[in-house]
């Protein structure tokens, strides 16, 4: 056995912390001079000593370095990581979350095809599935994904997808995802999930049978609000798939800056983690005691509907939640502005709390859906924030 190998089966061996804090260098190159980092490969091409290894290598693309578009030993690194992390036999990496997402979905179908996914997967992702795909004839059915029944009455003959998002990232709904992928084997469809929410630290769902897990590294992964980037993970097989015909026919590559900065992020997770999840918890406790908030959507509550679930298929919870209140989303964006700490904002994961406003149906008296990412700041400075920007407007009063 190699010092490679020896290092390798050492990480998987050790505790989950270790994993993600350690970094293996000999697994990158013997030549790295002691360097604390993974090295950034910054090469378009790598050249051979002999022909013969060049054409052995076209044999196996995605095991050999030939050209950063295929496969680049800063990526590869993290990829190896990923995977390990995931519990995963392969990953790859992407230059956005959009590009491993459609890169998966792709891989999965063909012209004619149906997919069923939850209707309220990631916005770009619900566009991809109802308006791109339709020009290749392939039709997809957005359901309310919370039973196993409504994944079953959508499906049909031709269904070769479920598409899942568990928790979904609006209003924090979840899937069984035992169930799901259950059912998608008994059909011969795929499963597919975006797993951001969770991390691989929190929810691991090839364990729980789902065939394909996205992320978009861009978020809790990367950690520092500095890049994008996307993975795919699962089986060899399938991955290897993705990596043959997807990844490198469209083209949407990890770059090696892109991955070393991912790669120095994925070494912190575990400690950003504690703190998002015990600052997330204690701020949206604090958020449903408001007198203007009548629900709080986060699945690591006692009080959300489906926490039990969420319990059995996570092993704890990320920062991001949202909360409902009867205030139009006019107001709700005044107040929004009126915050000090929080930043209005879409891509959540870093250091920063975030805040958005949606409006919680088609009339204004419908109310307000406002989401909230809870960073790394200090919980009691976030929600005396909160606290200030509602007494300015007497949001209380009005309740």
């Amino acid at each position: 056995m190699s010092s490679t190998d020896n290092n390798n089966q050492t990480i998987r061996n050790a505790s989950l912390e270790a994993q993600f804090t350690h970094v293996a260098h000999d697994a990158v190159d013997t030549r790295h001079h002691g360097a604390i980092h993974v090295p950034v490969y910054q090469n378009s091409l790598f050249a051979f000593e002999t022909y013969e290894a060049f054409e052995q290598a076209f044999q196996s693309l995605m095991d050999n370095h030939i050209y950063s578009r295929g496969n680049n030993p800063t990526v590869d690194y993290l990829e190896k990581k990923l995977a390990a992390l995931e519990g995963a036999e392969r990953a790859k990496c992407f230059a956005s979350g959009m590009g491993a997402i459609s890169a998966a979905i792709m891989s999965c179908i063909g012209a004619g095809d149906h997919i069923v996914c939850v209707d309220q997967a990631y916005g770009p992702t619900r566009e991809f599935l109802s308006e791109y795909l339709n020009r290749f004839g392939v039709e997809t059915t957005f359901i309310d994904g919370r039973s196993i029944e409504s994944w079953r009455a959508a499906a049909r003959p031709n269904t070769k997808l479920l598409y899942l998002e568990s928790p979904t990232t609006l209003h924090f709904q979840l899937q069984d995802l035992r169930a799901c992928a259950a059912f998608a084997r008994s059909i011969g469809a795929r499963t597919i999930i975006d797993n951001t929410w969770a991390t691989p630290l929190y929810q691991n769902p090839l364990a729980l049978g789902v065939d394909l897990v996205v992320h978009s590294v861009t978020k809790y992964i990367g950690g520092h609000s500095d890049c994008v980037g996307g993975v795919v993970l699962g089986s060899r097989e399938l991955v290897d798939a993705v990596g043959n015909k997807e990844y490198m026919l469209f083209g949407a590559i990890m770059t090696p800056q892109t991955a070393a900065l991912v790669a120095k992020g994925l070494r912190t997770l575990p400690l950003r983690m504690q703190r998002h999840e015990a600052s997330g918890m204690a701020v949206a406790e604090h958020v449903r005691s408001l007198p203007f908030v009548h629900q709080v959507n986060h699945p690591g509550m006692a009080s959300h509907p489906q926490h039990e679930l969420a319990a059995s298929q996570m092993s704890g919870s990320s920062s991001l939640f949202s909360f409902r209140t009867s205030a139009p989303p006019a107001t709700m964006k005044l107040w929004a502005d009126k915050l000090q700490y929080f930043r209005i904002g879409v891509s959540w994961g870093g250091f920063e709390s975030l805040v958005t406003v949606n409006a919680a149906g088609k009339q204004p008296e419908d109310g307000s859906i406002v989401r909230l990412y809870i960073g790394l700041e200090s919980p009691q400075d976030l929600i005396g924030d909160i606290d200030q920007a509602a007494e300015a407007l007497s949001l209380g009063a009005e309740s």
